[in-house]
């Protein structure tokens, strides 16, 4: 059986976070992508394979080189799940805030 990875697990760590972001801007190689790490491209090219797995980037090949670039849709999965979650605490805050406006 072929699982694939959480995606909240992936994008709970701050380097692929950052990737998302870079990619997000443009489409981009590894070897960019890496560039702009310090750490080693295997461990940058294993965060860009999690990513790929979670389907929340997506690569095209283009000579021989491979582009990754965001997967909007699946992105979008991500926004369509948390939503409901920022609404609730948004309408907690509110509340929170007409408390504390009435008590000074």
């Amino acid at each position: 059986m072929n699982l694939r990875r959480d995606v909240f697990q992936a994008i709970a760590d701050p380097t692929r976070r950052a990737i998302l972001l870079m990619l997000a801007a443009q489409s981009m190689s590894a070897g960019a992508i890496a560039a702009s790490f310090d750490s080693a491209r295997s461990t940058v090219s294993r965060h860009i394979h999690i990513l790929t797995e979670c389907e929340l980037v997506q690569q095209d090949q283009q000579g021989r080189e491979i582009y990754y670039h965001l997967n909007p849709l699946k992105m979008k999965e991500v926004v369509d799940f948390i939503e409901p979650f920022r609404q609730m605490w948004e309408e907690r805050f509110d509340k929170l805030e007409d408390i504390m406006k009435k008590q000074i």
